[in-house]
């Protein structure tokens, strides 16, 4: 069983997203409940968010570390190319109801590297579980561990190829 999906990481018995062990860090555990965002190893997350409070969940994230600092935001302004890096470029992204709201998180990038592959599939992991209303599913360490399982070895070479598998994934898993 692989053990991670770009950022998306079994630690323990729990999946994080986002590194837990680098400093000034940020991440998020995925818990029967809810997600937990948790913050510079405080033992109490900063704040839990139900999962019947979600409506959709996205996630961003860069290849590299070096893209999601500061530095990488003002150099991507200068190239033109918004949303490429910075500090908000490693992110959870959700709408969540009572009361309506966006809401996002930023996370702590591993010291490895993700692969392009890894970034689409776990993302539209999180929308299509969203899309079927099972993002209690995220907090199942088995299922998702087994979803985690069939996409990590998939390489994207053409998205609808990647948006299937993952759609096959999450149906012959069940939600």
């Amino acid at each position: 069983m692989s053990e991670f999906l770009g950022p998306l990481e079994l630690v323990g018995d729990r999946w994080i997203v986002g590194d837990p062990d680098r400093k000034r860090r940020s991440c998020l555990v995925l818990t029967a409940e809810g997600m937990e965002h948790r913050k510079d190893g405080a033992p109490e997350p900063r704040a839990v968010i139900p999962w019947g409070r979600f409506m959709w969940v996205g996630m961003n994230a860069t290849t590299r570390a070096w893209m999601a600092t500061r530095t990488a935001g003002v150099l991507t302004l200068g190239g033109g190319q918004p949303d490429f890096g910075g500090r908000s470029a490693c992110s959870v992204s959700a709408t969540v109801r009572h009361p309506y709201e966006d809401w996002s998180v930023n996370f702590t990038h591993h010291e490895r590297p993700y692969t392009s592959s890894h970034l689409f599939l776990v993302d539209q992991l999180f929308r299509q579980v969203s899309d079927v209303n099972a993002l209690h599913r995220l907090g199942d360490p088995k299922w998702l561990g087994a979803a985690v399982a069939e996409l990590a070895p998939v390489r994207v070479r053409w998205a609808p190829t990647a948006v299937r598998k993952v759609r096959e994934v999450v149906e012959n898993l069940g939600t």
